[in-house]
């Protein structure tokens, strides 16, 4: 006796839905630890920048993006941590908040604003190696008024 095309499409259907629910949940981010934030946390690679289209928009911090803030994203540190990113082959320096999430270009561990980017001296460049050091309210402060 044959089996009905409905009773296999029935069957098939069954066995989608259950090795879709068997599939493992997607990993989370990789986390930050508290001494992540502390001074002494640092960050070696690519840093790039982001600027006038993404003007207005929202941050993942909930504020509008403004390319001529000192701001940056970082995939992991939390949000108002206050890194100093070092651009490598210049030594020239800049102190960002982190107000945004990103970079999702893979090989990139930091998108600076444009402000950033220019003091920096890596507007034109687009790119360049950097290290970030998290760094305290005070030595940001003391950055800024100089």
């Amino acid at each position: 006796m044959p089996i009905p095309r409905r009773a296999i499409a029935a069957v098939a259907s069954l066995v989608l839905l259950a090795a879709c629910h068997s599939l493992p949940a997607p990993s989370a981010p990789t986390a930050w630890s508290p001494s992540d934030r502390r001074p002494g946390f640092s960050q070696v690679g690519l840093a790039s920048w982001y600027g006038p289209h993404f003007d207005g928009r929202r941050t993942a911090s909930g504020e509008h993006f403004n390319r001529n803030a000192l701001t940056a994203a970082h995939r992991t540190l939390p949000l108002d941590t206050y890194v100093r990113v070092t651009d490598l082959a210049t030594w020239r320096s800049v102190v960002v908040r982190i107000n945004d999430r990103g970079p999702y270009v893979s090989d990139r561990i930091i998108d600076l604003s444009a402000r950033a980017a220019r003091e920096l001296g890596i507007a034109e460049g687009g790119v360049a190696r950097v290290r970030i050091e998290v760094v305290t309210l005070g030595e940001a402060s003391d950055r800024a008024g100089r």
